[in-house]
């Protein structure tokens, strides 16, 4: 396991600069913030997953007395109204309700649905080589896990170019890499990855916790997966 230098990792500044822009989530962005960063292969939610967890959404929402349309924050494409939809929850009911969404989205990519092919230890090194490439240049990573169909990384940038590093030379760039070394074309990965700023400490510990055991809540052996994480 590669050493880097010490690093401190910071919370939301709620008083900085906050850009916010949105696709079809919302994407949260702060220089010196750490964030904890999901991106998927595109065939790794299946259509009939997705309903699934479209269900299990709606069946919650329902017991709830909660408008069953919110189920569709689980889709790639979400309706016009979704964030007024929201405003009508509490925020305690709103916090419930998207960490239920996660919980189902995580859970699901952890079946290893799709080709997996990042298992082959040469795919998954071309995402790990790309994501250490700027490491204590550009940003600082705490840590990161190439799974089979996605990857969970916690990063803290140093300059405002964060999310076209993602979508560059994270994805883009190893997409078309892989895809030229399995004789694919199209999307490899799906086009907008999940990000979150972190909000506390006891949240960065927690989601460092996630992405160490990560491999193991997925079952995999040793060989099927690329685990990195700072050392002091």
């Amino acid at each position: 396991m590669d050493e880097a230098p010490k690093v401190t990792f910071h919370a939301l500044d709620r008083e900085a600069e906050i850009t916010i822009s949105y696709r079809n989530m919302p994407h949260w962005f702060q220089v010196g913030a750490a964030m904890f960063i999901t991106f998927r292969t595109a065939d790794s939610l299946p259509r009939d997953v997705i309903l699934r967890m479209r269900h299990e959404l709606e069946e919650w929402l329902t017991d709830k007395k909660f408008p069953v349309e919110l189920a569709a924050f689980i889709s790639e494409v979400k309706p016009p109204n979704h964030e007024h939809l929201l405003d009508t929850l509490s925020e305690a009911d709103r916090k419930q309700f998207r960490k239920l969404a996660d919980q189902l989205f995580h859970r699901a990519l952890d079946e290893c649905h799709g080709k997996c092919v990042l298992k082959r230890p040469e795919l998954a090194n071309i995402v790990a080589n790309a994501i250490l490439h700027r490491e204590s240049e550009a940003y600082d990573l705490d840590c990161f896990v190439v799974m089979p169909n996605h990857v969970h990384a916690i990063v803290q940038f140093r300059e405002d170019s964060g999310k076209s590093i993602i979508g560059q030379s994270w994805m883009r760039f190893t997409g078309r890499k892989i895809n030229a070394l399995i004789g694919e074309s199209g999307a490899f990965w799906q086009a907008e990855s999940f990000d979150h700023v972190i909000r506390s400490a006891e949240q960065f510990l927690y989601l460092r916790d996630y992405v160490g055991k990560n491999p193991a809540r997925a079952k995999l052996r040793m060989g099927e997966f690329r685990w990195w994480q700072r050392r002091e």
